[in-house]
């Protein structure tokens, strides 16, 4: 989309709804003054019944509130929308209010008529509510990638990453997954509703930047979503193929699917055990992007069960009920390279999946069988239903044979990382604390939450087999999250890793901040602000 500035007075700003941040306490007649003089000359009494209105309905500015008012053609506009900024003390620290904010207010105008919409932000002075109040229009909005560098902290920098992050709450607010809903003729499609901003936004490359990378990353997060609810039944691995083929054509990334013999020739057994009890045919697919004058390669690897029964280690039915989500990692793969070959950073990305369903087809795995990983460890299989671990390490051996230089891999690993985490953040866990460290930051920034859990060397004696070099299920509940990454680690061949499972904050049962009910595609917009952060 293309975003403009409003740079009229607020009560001529010509659109349907205007957008204020309000700071929690502030008085709201001060606000509209300090933001046009109007209101000091011929409008007071409309600022007076917009405070006033505000006290009636408990409105105070607390983080979120939302408040929508008609003007009664007192205004330009046909609405004023009061937001809730929080206490002005931490604003300019937090981005992720303003995607939130994005989201309440992609929800709360959803099936609108209205057509356009102004938001008008302030820059609060950190630590001062003093000067707070006397700050004039600027930035509700929030940053390029790059802003999480160094260097990148002027007032312009952070009105843009609230940008950036409004522009990301707002589409992702607004998402919805309605392929399979019957519709009356009647029903119409959702509208666009065309954004503005009123403020100081400095440099205006900068906003065209952040308003292009929250667009690109919503964008993005929303496909792979739809990836996700997609049943079973239609995202197959030869599906996610061809989603993967699309996503090559279209920004210039060179792809490879493998099929089933191609697969065998790749001495893939660990994958391959994994695919032997699904009628679908299991892909191995790879994306490439190559940077003009990159020295550093990035494998991301994503797990693939397009739908995860437990193999012969059965799940119970209602386990099984939203299994088809166990590709996120997969999802979350092609959501990234899609924006790696719009953006173009100045690293080499390498994107792998490893695809089948976990079935208990009458050559399905038993427990008990050994297979022949693709770097040539053998592994006891106690569990078909700890199977995410077994494509993942034919996976990232893959990537190791490309001599990547550092491998993240996201997976809906363990149903033990719900019960140490619930939905709240994804565990992070591997061998490069450095690149923990980046991830984890990244992740602040994109609004989810990664939480570090140890890799003990004690992790490894849960992984010890009798009769094969490993087993693919430690000790039964104890650690469960970190032996399945202990387990990974053995594949990683020393390389700089880190692992994400996703399987908490992965799938909604109800909508939550910017995330909306059903598959997340966390960690999307992690692992592109950390790719991009090479531009």
């Amino acid at each position: 989309m293309k975003y403009k500035f409003e740079k009229g007075a607020l009560a001529d700003i010509d659109t349907n709804i205007v957008v204020v941040g309000i700071f929690q306490g502030e008085d709201i007649t001060v606000v509209l003054q300090s933001l046009d003089a109007n209101f000091s000359n011929g409008r007071q009494t409309f600022a007076a019944g917009v405070a006033e209105a505000a006290k009636h309905e408990g409105f105070s500015g607390k983080a979120t509130q939302l408040l929508s008012l008609p003007t009664y053609a007192a205004l330009a506009c046909k609405k004023l929308v009061l937001i809730g900024l929080g206490p002005s003390s931490d604003f300019n620290g937090k981005p992720g209010l303003m995607r939130k904010i994005g989201a309440q207010l992609g929800r709360r105008f959803d099936k609108s008529a209205m057509a356009s919409m102004c938001v008008v932000g302030r820059i609060c002075v950190a630590g001062d509510s003093k000067k707070s109040k006397k700050s004039t229009a600027a930035g509700t909005a929030a940053g390029t990638a790059g802003a999480a560098k160094e260097g990148h902290s002027g007032p312009g920098d952070t009105a843009c990453q609230h940008v950036e992050a409004f522009l990301e709450g707002w589409h992702l607010g607004r998402y919805s997954f309605e392929k399979y809903k019957s519709k009356k003729e009647e029903d119409k499609q959702k509208a666009e509703i065309a954004i503005s901003f009123a403020g100081d936004y400095r440099k205006s490359e900068l906003f065209e930047k952040a308003c292009s990378t929250g667009d690109a990353l919503a964008a993005a997060t929303n496909m792979a979503r739809s990836l996700i609810a997609e049943p079973a039944s239609y995202m197959t691995p030869s599906r996610l193929g061809e989603e993967a083929v699309r996503i090559a054509s279209e920004h210039g990334l060179d792809c490879k699917v493998y099929d089933l013999p191609e697969i065998k020739q790749l001495k893939m057994g660990s994958f391959l055990g994994v695919a032997r009890g699904a009628t679908e045919p299991a892909r191995f697919i790879t994306l490439k992007y190559a940077a003009a004058n990159a020295t550093k390669t990035i494998a991301v690897v994503g797990k693939g069960i397009t739908f995860d029964s437990g193999g012969l280690s059965l799940k119970p039915a209602g386990s099984m009920e939203n299994m088809k989500y166990d590709m996120s990692g997969a999802a979350a793969v092609l959501g990234v390279m899609q924006v790696v070959g719009q953006f173009k950073p100045n690293v080499n990305v390498l994107g792998l999946i490893a695809a089948t369903e976990n079935m208990p087809g009458d050559n399905a795995l038993h427990p008990g069988d050994v297979l022949v990983s693709m770097n040539g460890k053998t592994i006891e299989v106690n569990n078909t239903d700890a199977e995410g671990r077994l494509v993942l390490a034919d996976a990232i051996t893959f990537a190791c044979k490309q001599k990547v230089d550092e491998i993240i891999d996201l997976a809906t690993l363990t149903g033990a990382v719900v019960t140490a985490l619930g939905r709240a953040a994804a565990a992070i866990l591997g061998t490069d604390q450095n690149l923990i460290a980046k991830l984890i930051m990244h992740g602040k920034m994109a609004g989810e939450n990664l939480w570090q859990l140890p890799l003990y060397d004690e992790y490894r004696d849960y992984l010890k087999s009798d009769i094969a070099d490993l087993k693919n299920a430690g000790s039964r509940g104890e650690a469960g999250t970190s032996s399945a990454a202990m387990f990974l680690r053995e594949f990683t061949e020393g390389k700089p890793w880190a692992h994400l499972d996703v399987c908490g904050p992965g799938w909604l049962d109800k909508d939550k901040d910017e995330c909306n009910k059903g598959g997340t595609a966390f960690g999307v917009r992690t692992i592109c602000r950390y790719l991009l952060s090479y531009s």
